[in-house]
Order: structure tokens, then sequence, then C-alpha cells
């Protein structure tokens, strides 16, 4: 197989192109220049934001496609145009904020959908992954994959999250933990990510499919422990009530990555249903083994993990924390 991987340097792109080249397929890897992709690629440049910036792809030939861009939808519609007479079928890797918010729990691939155009400039999330939706759609037609992802975490990450809580946990001491222990979550291991998606690509699959875990899979509880466990095990897990955390302010998923009280929002982004995946050969590895090689990982940086710039800084600070808890 040859792939044309769009990225392919950072967090979900690297992952898939280093699943690409265990497979043992060509690939290469378009990008800015600004990181090296994995040894075993061929590297071509360009941006796509800039005039002639994809001149670099005006030849050459795939099976296969796959893009992770989160910007104007325009990069989506030009590159698909350029490409979709000269590549097999088109991956795109979504997100499954382009459902309508709110949703309700075991919303399938059929929920509404946020509006959305291949033809717009950069408005919000949501819109930007809805509007490269349709330009994959449009140029590709049924070989086009849509890859609507929940929560991403595992080595590369470079959003945030799971590194933060990995910091936080190696620190020691009383940690805060927010409740319910129990709570269900769902999220994807980068590398089942790319895994599941060449695998569905090479069989020739298209539209759209929620790629998450089971709800259940997971729970803040056993995410928070194997944080604990794999950094050393000297924090101490605080669990505190939601009311209390709201109250004082903190905001769920920045300044607690990962955590949302119950809710719609939380209905919203871990109540999906994942059937489909599943039916077409989804599997999940354990919570453990993704927070255990993403601390291996992060130590091998030296504890600092790549921050996206377009992303904001996660976490609360060690005063938040201390006051929260009465320290």
């Amino acid at each position: 197989m040859k792939l044309l991987m769009l990225g392919g340097t950072e967090f979900v792109g690297r992952a898939i192109t280093e699943d690409a080249l265990d497979r043992g397929w060509e690939v290469t890897v378009f990008h800015r220049g600004h990181h090296a992709p994995p040894p075993g690629t061929s590297a071509v440049h360009g941006d796509r934001t800039a005039p002639g910036g994809l001149d670099a792809l005006a030849e050459g030939e795939w099976d296969l496609v796959v893009d992770t861009w989160s910007a104007a939808p325009t990069a989506v519609r030009d590159s698909a145009r350029l490409l979709s007479g000269r590549a097999g079928a088109y991956a795109y890797i979504s997100s499954r904020s382009v459902y309508a918010y709110p949703a309700p729990a075991g919303m399938d691939e059929g929920g509404p959908l946020v509006e959305g155009s291949p033809d717009a400039d950069s408005t919000a999330y949501a819109e930007d992954k809805r509007g490269g939706e349709l330009a994959a759609l449009d140029a590709f037609g049924d070989r086009a994959l849509l890859v609507r992802a929940g929560l991403v975490l595992g080595p590369y990450e470079n959003v945030g999250r799971l590194p933060w809580w990995l910091n936080r946990a190696a620190r020691g001491g009383p940690m805060l933990a927010p409740g319910p222990r129990d709570l269900p979550l769902q999220y994807i291991d980068v590398r089942d990510l790319a895994r599941w998606t060449l695998d569905a690509a090479a069989a020739g699959r298209g539209g759209p499919y929620n790629l998450v875990s089971p709800v259940g899979h997971a729970t803040m509880g056993s995410f928070l422990e194997a944080c604990v466990a794999a950094t050393g095990g000297t924090a101490e897990l605080r669990w505190t009530d939601p009311a209390v955390i709201t109250a004082a302010g903190i905001e769920p998923w920045i300044e607690l990555p990962v955590w949302l009280p119950e809710g719609e929002s939380y209905t919203y982004m871990f109540g999906g249903d994942v059937s489909k995946a599943l039916a077409a050969g989804l599997t999940c590895r354990p919570m453990e083994e993704t927070v255990a090689d993403t601390w291996a990982w992060l130590r091998s940086l030296g504890g600092v993990a790549p921050q996206r710039p377009d992303r904001p800084r996660k976490g609360i600070t060690a005063e938040q924390e201390a006051a929260l808890l009465g320290l």
C-alpha cells in the first residue's frame, strides 16, 4: 500500500504514519517542515494555507490519503480535489464534535450535525471539522472514510491532557481527584485509532464512524489510579464532589483535563454509540497500557510534552488544588 499522510509528524498523524511503516507500507509525508517525520518515510514540503502550497503534490499516485486537518475546510477541499483522481481513498480524521449540541446518550452516526461548508475559512473547531468532512465527501464520495474520534490519549500527545495528569501524579502528595470515582469515560488510544483507520481504509470502508472506546471501558477512577501507579505511586488521590469543584470556579476539561461533571456536556462527550466501529473491528487496549506508555514517552522528553500553540494549556495551579483540598 502507498500512503500519503497529510501531516504525520505529531500526535495522531505520527501514530498513523508509524503504524503504516510497521505494516511495510510505502509512506509519503506532506508537511511544512517544522518537525521531522518518522524515519523510513519520504517527505515533501508545503503549506496548505499558502498560495501554491500544494505544488509538491502535483504528481504522484497513492492507494490512500489520510488527513488530520482541523482548521479552514478549504485546505481539505483543495487537497481532496487535487488528489481525487490519483488516490484510491481519503480518510479524514474528524471529530465527534461535528454532532449538534446537546446530544442524547447512545447517539450513533445518524445524529444531527453542526453546519459546515467545504468552502469556509476557519470559524470554530466543530464547524471546521464538519466542513472538512463535506470536502472529503465532495471529492471522494463513498471512498471517503470519516473517522469521528472522541477524546484521544496516548504517546505524542500535544494537547496537554494526559501529560498534565501524569506530571501531577509524579509530584506525589495529596492529589485532587474529581469525582465520582466510577464516572465512565470514553476515549481512544492514538495507536488504536491509527490501527483501526488503516485497517478500515484498506478494507474499503467509507462514511462516518464514531471512534472511541465503549462506554465503561474506563472510569475516572481507573484513569487516575493508572496515572498514580505509572508514576511511582506516591500521590494520594483525594476524591472530591463535583459540586465542590464547580463552586470553586474550576473549569472542567481545561483546568481539570479529561473530567466533566455529569450533565449535558458529559453526555455529549462520553455517551456515544460505537457499535458500528466495534463491528468494523475496533479494539481498545487497557487504560493502564495507554497511561504507562505515555509516561514512558514523557520521561524520554524530560517530562515536558510538546504543546500545540492553538490549544489552551491545561491544569490547575498548586495553589488552586491546595485550596480545594483544604491544605
